[in-house]
């Protein structure tokens, strides 16, 4: 053999010395029996020395024939039942329980336990010639107490050799039927290594063996970082840290598990497939992490993980809550009462439970809650080890606990007892806001929060609203809670509630996610169309309008109008035909994205006609919620139910995964957590941004053994939004800065000051609100509203008088709400003039009256569509590759500013309409050139112009400042700036709109100040 410093066998070497030097025993391979596949000599000396009295009985009945009959009953086991299942759980033997292993237990109390555990014999063997039919060799072979369950091809680079080369030695030259790798009944796991990438598989089936990536993650994407040190190689943590003896061996107690699925095939039969799962490397690492930083840190600490999609959540999320539900602390003492997955996802819940069933062996330890809120009360109260629920339940989970009590003849308070809680949150950007959060944490904070609440009230000499220090307790971090939260696309709220100085605790980025292929890029094949068109006015007159709401009437006429859905519906329908239905081996599918319920009725009307014109072989699926009035035809009513000809939502998805169905229209339905790997196109007529883009494209990245690639049809968008929403995630998302608390301070002194509300209505409001349950009533709902309604009364009257100062002041009401809802869970506020005012604020502005709404304009007989052009614009690739990725900003003062109506022409709107469509801008880019008129409107040389110049010449005056203004926002709209700066007659058609613009407003000031 070539041991020289350049060779494959050098690399073995170092493997084997690292190995050896840490726990484990080199294994002769003239010892390994090749038709059972295993080392039956220590098989035997293992049970021998850890199992005595076992041995001793079994001797008695077989005297020399002992060994033989142990080991015939081992394989024999193994051969049913599946090495894995018979090292946890070990195997029968003439009426005795044997074990081939024994695992650490969750705590170092029993000193046998620890004696046994630290018997195991880890094995590594060099060059097994592992065939009884021919002499082939395995690199390195390591075996547990004489099974063998790890194999290792490795590969040097300096010889030429790469990875592929050891995927490809598994696939062509290792036949699966041999006994060391027949599926579950020998080694677990295979990894082909170089000194650069690791790929790893769990099952071996010649050349359909499917290898996954086993590598770190390199600069936020795929591949292994250099040593730091420069002393070892990029892949020195598979030896160093994955197969170091303490790592597999729990690995094999609390990872690796056999997943069984059951689905349905083309024919419409069950069908069940087994998969051996072996965690990725992100999983493992991830997984630890979090143990060993709530072992350490102990309860009452949050953590964030951002994973991207494709990172295998839900088996990193089983993993983690079996851990932490035995998980001890130094001192051995349990961590956690009870573990609470917060999830909406119900294949997560079974996932959780067939995994978790395997490690324990019994049932009862998972709980999944789908029946009632008092079913999570009596769940909470018996501390059962995992629970599974929705967020909904919590808010009648006090109720149901004084209920509880009441049966068992108890005064309860409806808390709970104290419990130390570890709550995993899937989807945490959805899950961890607004009061539904707060409702979790505080029937969790249990007794601590009320005593700490009782100590509060006592403290400032309110001991008759101890409820209103406990609601300002469960907003912020609670010392028996840790949060665990899981998210792909995480906001900047939910970085400021669980992550740690902005950084999750561990990341999987999208990059990464892509680079391995275990998800598609959805933004490789992405096409882009523009639809050019002209209005024009068909009614007599000229009536004023109001520019905001005509604008959206207009757009909605051109949304739904026939001749706009027909010629769509002709692109999307002759694309699907063409190319679509061919990929995935000819079952690929569609998704077509629109813009409202009606536009999803009218486009599925528009499909269904289409097609059974042309005679094609689609059927297509609508989905959208509640009942469709359609406007043209009164009376007429649809619903999804009676569209899809009698199919209930409930079923849909399982319609649409089938042959039958093709196309899946939708309007705000299944744009996040809808997983089909089928799903190969979708078409976008809808305005999407920031993390809806991303949720809503990435249904597409689901991978599928036939699925190549993915196609985007978008014709609304533009690709350099859709380019800036994926690439915040893409590496990784970054927090922008912290809402200012100052700010807040700042907001609630002139909200005090504005005398919409007196402070002895707050105090009369919280007295009641925060009356203790067992003294509530149905009189209090009165008092609640008395005490609102003076507050009221005053807005209402000051609307009347001023109703733009009335919006403003409704906007602050917002902001005030939205900083403090933020801020409370991120500061640990000790104000509870805050929380006072919070709570009667919450409720005050649910009962203000709305701003008076204008005419909704209907444009059916007035506007007539005259000219119509669908155009491809662009394809190919949007690259995330390059240039910095915008950062999370957090609230902000939302809702405090105020849109003033502004009354057109009805012809002038059209043109504006006409030509914003016509250069391919949108709304922001009129907000762009509103905000450039508004600056220039501020300067007083042209407020003075305008006042003593006619029209052509304040032109002059204006453009000489535009430059500047432009200038000055280069970073808000840098595409408008460089056409400007570069195309004169773009340039002379902006100045000239503007300028008269500014003109008209400036006149208008004018007069009315006189």
């Amino acid at each position: 053999m070539n041991h020289g410093r350049h060779s494959e066998g050098a690399f073995e070497t170092v493997i084997e010395s690292h190995l050896i030097q840490n726990g484990y025993l080199p294994i002769a391979r003239d010892g390994f029996d090749r038709e059972r596949a295993i080392f039956p000599e220590t098989v035997l000396a293992f049970i021998r020395e850890t199992q005595p009295r076992e041995w001793g009985r079994l001797e008695a009945l077989h005297g020399e024939k002992t060994g033989e009959q142990i080991l015939s009953d081992l394989c024999k086991w193994m051969d049913q039942n599946g090495a894995l299942a018979t090292l946890r759980h070990g195997f029968k033997c003439y009426g005795r329980t044997l074990h081939a292993a024994f695992f650490k237990a969750a705590h170092e109390l029993n000193p046998e336990l620890e004696a046994r555990y630290a018997a195991n014999r880890l094995g590594l063997t060099r060059q097994l010639h592992y065939s009884p039919r021919s002499e082939k060799s395995l690199d390195v072979t390591l075996s547990l107490n004489g099974i063998p369950i790890v194999t290792v091809e490795l590969k040097n680079p300096l010889t030429g050799q790469w990875v592929e080369d050891a995927r490809n030695q598994y696939k062509q030259d290792r036949d699966p039927r041999e006994p060391i790798f027949e599926f579950k009944r020998r080694t677990l796991v295979h990894f082909a290594a170089d000194t650069e990438s690791v790929l790893m598989t769990t099952r071996l089936a010649g050349a359909a063996t499917h290898f996954l990536p086993f590598n770190k993650g390199c600069f936020g994407g795929a591949g292994n970082p250099p040593d730091p040190a420069g002393r070892t190689y990029r892949t020195a943590y598979l030896w160093e840290e994955v197969l170091e003896r303490d790592s597999l061996l729990d690995l094999l107690a609390r990872f690796i598990h056999l997943q069984i699925d059951e689905k349905r095939d083309d024919q419409g039969r069950k069908v069940k497939t087994e998969s051996m799962i072996f965690p990725r490397y992100h999983q493992l690492q991830s997984v630890r992490l979090l143990v060993e930083a709530a072992r350490g840190e102990g309860v009452g600490c949050n953590y964030l993980v951002e994973h991207s999609a494709g990172s295998g959540k839900s088996n990193t999320i089983g993993w983690l809550t079996h851990r932490l539900a035995s998980l001890h602390n130094a001192a051995n003492q349990r961590v956690f009462d009870s573990v609470i997955v917060v999830t909406d996802r119900v294949v997560l819940d079974q996932q959780l439970q067939d995994t978790i069933y395997q490690f324990e062996h019994k049932r009862g330890v998972v709980q999944r809650i789908d029946e009632s809120s008092r079913q999570l009360a009596e769940a909470l109260e018996n501390a059962v080890p995992v629970i599974i629920t929705t967020l909904q339940k919590f808010p009648f989970v006090s109720q149901q606990l004084l209920k509880l009590a009441e049966e068992r003849g108890e005064s309860g308070t409806g808390t709970l007892a104290t419990r130390r809680c570890a709550v995993i949150i899937d989807e945490a950007h959805s899950s961890q806001g607004g009061e539904t959060a707060t409702d979790l944490k505080e029937v969790l904070g249990g007794e601590v929060l009320r005593t700490e609440a009782k100590k509060r009230a006592i403290e400032e000499g309110r001991e008759n609203m101890e409820e209103l220090f406990r609601s300002m307790a469960k907003r912020g971090r609670q010392s028996n809670l840790s949060f665990f939260a899981f998210t792909a696309t995480p906001k900047h709220k939910t970085f400021a509630v669980f992550g740690r100085d902005g950084q999750p605790a561990h990341r999987y980025t999208m990059r990464q996610a892509i680079e391995e292929q275990f998800i598609l890029d959805v933004l490789k094949h992405y096409t882009s169309y523009a639809t050019y068109y002209k209005l024009l006015k068909a009614c007599e007159g000229d009536p004023n309008v109001e520019r905001k709401k005509a604008a959206q009437a207009l757009a909605r006429f051109m949304k739904l109008h026939p001749h706009n859905i027909a010629q769509k519906t002709e692109v999307m329908v002759e694309h699907f035909q063409a190319v679509t239905q061919h990929k995935i081996g000819g079952r690929a599918k569609a998704m077509v994205v629109t813009g409202s319920r009606l536009e999803a009725v009218r486009y599925k009307q528009s499909f269904d006609e289409y097609i059974q014109k042309k005679g094609y072989a689609i059927k297509s699926l609508v989905a959208f919620s509640g009942t469709v009035q359609d406007d043209k035809l009164a009376g007429i009513t649809y619903t999804e139910v009676v569209m899809n000809q009698g199919i209930s939502e409930k079923e849909l998805p399982a319609k649409f995964a089938s042959q039958e169905y093709q196309v899946l229209l939708v309007a705000e339905k299944y744009q996040t957590g809808f997983d089909q790997p089928l799903l190969h196109t979708m078409f976008v007529d809808k305005r999407l941004a920031g993390i809806q883009a991303v949720q809503t494209l990435s249904r597409l990245n689901r991978t599928h053994p036939l699925k190549e690639d993915t196609f985007v049809l978008d014709f609304v968008n533009d690709r350099e939004e859709i380019r800036e929403a994926f690439k915040v995630y893409y590496e990784g998302a970054e927090m922008g800065e912290q809402a200012d608390p100052a700010r807040m301070y700042a907001i609630k002194g002139e909200l005090d000051a504005s005398g919409i509300y007196l402070d002895e209505e707050v105090e009369r409001f919280c007295l009641v609100y925060f009356k203790p349950k067992q003294r509530q009533s149905a009189m209090d709902h009165q008092g609640m509203n008395a005490a609102l309604d003076q507050a009221v009364s005053r807005f209402t009257l000051r609307q009347s008088d001023n109703e733009e100062e009335a919006e403003l002041l409704h906007g602050k009401l917002q902001a005030f709400l939205n900083i403090y809802s933020f801020l409370s869970q991120v500061i640990p506020y000790q104000d509870s003039d805050l929380e006072r005012l919070y709570v009667f604020l919450r409720h005050l502005v649910a009962k203000l009256p709305r701003r008076k709404s204008g005419p909704a304009y209907e444009f059916d007989n007035d506007v007539r569509l005259d000219y119509y052009r669908l155009q491809k614009i662009s394809e190919g690739s949007i690259s995330l590759q390059g240039g910095e990725a915008r950062r999370l900003e957090g609230p902000t003062e939302i809702g405090s500013g105020v849109i003033r109506p502004q009354s057109v022409p009805l012809s002038q709107l059209i043109d504006l309409v006409n030509e914003r469509f016509g250069t391919d801008f949108n709304q922001a880019d009129q907000l762009f050139f509103d905000q450039i008129v508004e600056a220039a409107m501020a300067d007083d040389g042209l407020r003075q112009a305008a006042a003593v110049n006619p029209g052509d010449k304040f032109e002059l005056v204006f453009k000489s400042l535009l430059e500047t203004l432009f200038v000055e926002r280069l970073d808000q709209n840098e595409e408008i700036f460089v056409r400007y700066m570069n195309d004169l007659p773009f340039q002379k058609i902006v100045s000239t709109w503007m300028a008269s613009e500014a003109f008209r407003r400036l006149r208008e000031d004018s007069a009315a100040i006189d």
